[in-house]
């Protein structure tokens, strides 16, 4: 049976959201898809597309997309919407799942690979994050949990950009990229943006592309620890803690890094070393992501991973042109990137 394709749509509040639902809801794209609506309501969709007072309502709409407001479990909700499809009674081929506002999109992407009958009906295609570009940096200064939501973007649609400066959607390019280098980004102001960037991205499949931004490898090369601080430097200089320090106005607790090397692993050493790293700082790890080159191998093994979950997969063959080596990325919050570079050269041959 082919999986149908889930997306999860987040974002901090006001970014545009439902603006974005909207357009998707009722415009002829050609998808029938399920929508399913959070169970907080702080920005739900139009009154008249929506009932608020019933547990569970859905509304088919006249472009062959269905909208369902939930009230109550995620895993629950899925397993209707399959068996009403399966019954016959919906017809759809990709869900798009709203997270609230405050929403750290961690557990609900986590959702379809714990319960084995939401796996063995859908796939997670994506977490698509929408930034209002006009409000972000403060929000990112602000909020973890928007921080949470950028990290975890396999894309992310920037909104407002319409209402705002050169000036500030540069920066907050800029930032975004530190934050996660392997989401790529479009613009989607007042939701218009093509249905492409939204679904079948394939952002959480295996595959033998890491997408991590060219500038962030040149940038992490010639990053340098020491710098001189200003009024308005975000560190904490009063004890020890080292948070990585990639703008002087901004320190984001939630950041990237990238581990490449030429030489390939042990296998023992590296299985060894990624399980501890999980255990301790799993928690931690939004996600992560690589291709390596395994000791005695012709083909490239992918892995990736979400907090404690990590899976790896037989890859392509090593084209005979092709340099061979690794390449790793990691997004978390206030991960030591020492300890992960240290550990990782300590398994390779």
């Amino acid at each position: 049976m082919t999986l149908v394709p889930a997306t999860i749509l987040t974002g901090f509040l006001g970014a545009g959201k439902t603006t974005l639902l909207n357009r998707i809801l009722r415009e002829p794209h050609g998808y029938r898809i399920a929508v399913i609506e959070n169970e907080f309501g702080e920005e739900n969709i139009d009154n008249e597309i929506l009932v608020q007072d019933s547990k569970e309502q859905i509304v088919e709409m006249n472009n062959g997309c269905i909208c369902c407001t939930v009230r109550g479990d995620l895993i629950v909700a899925l397993g209707s919407l399959a068996q009403k499809r399966e019954a016959g009674e919906l017809n759809f081929d990709h869900v798009v799942i709203e997270t609230t506002g405050l929403a750290n999109p961690g557990p609900v992407a986590q959702t379809f690979f714990m319960d084995d009958e939401v796996a063995s009906y859908f796939l997670l295609d994506a977490v698509v994050t929408v930034v209002d570009a006009r409000h972000a940096m403060q929000q990112l200064d602000e909020h973890e949990e928007a921080q949470r939501q950028v990290g975890f973007a396999d894309k992310l649609l920037l909104s407002k950009t319409d209402v705002s400066t050169a000036e500030q959607v540069e920066a907050l390019t800029a930032r975004l990229k530190r934050i996660n280098p392997r989401a790529s980004m479009a613009k989607a102001d007042f939701g218009k943006v093509p249905i492409g960037e939204v679904l079948d991205l394939r952002g959480f499949n295996l595959n033998d592309k890491l997408e991590i931004d060219p500038d962030f490898l040149a940038a992490e090369e010639h990053a340098h620890d020491d710098h001189d601080c200003d009024e308005h430097c975000g560190h904490d200089h009063s004890g020890d803690h080292h948070h990585d320090h990639h703008h002087a106005h901004h320190s984001d607790d939630i950041a990237a890094f990238v581990f490449r090397s030429d030489r390939p692993f042990n296998t023992a050493r590296l299985d060894e070393f990624l399980g501890g790293l999980v255990q301790v700082f799993g928690p931690r790890m939004l996600r992560y992501k690589g291709v390596l080159w395994m000791e005695d191998a012709d083909r490239k093994v992918l892995f990736q991973g979400v907090h404690q979950m990590m899976g790896t997969d037989i890859g392509a063959k090593w084209d005979d042109a092709e340099p061979r080596g690794s390449k790793m990325v990691f997004i978390g919050k206030n991960l030591p990137k020492e300890t992960f570079v240290q550990g990782l050269e300590q398994c390779l041959v």
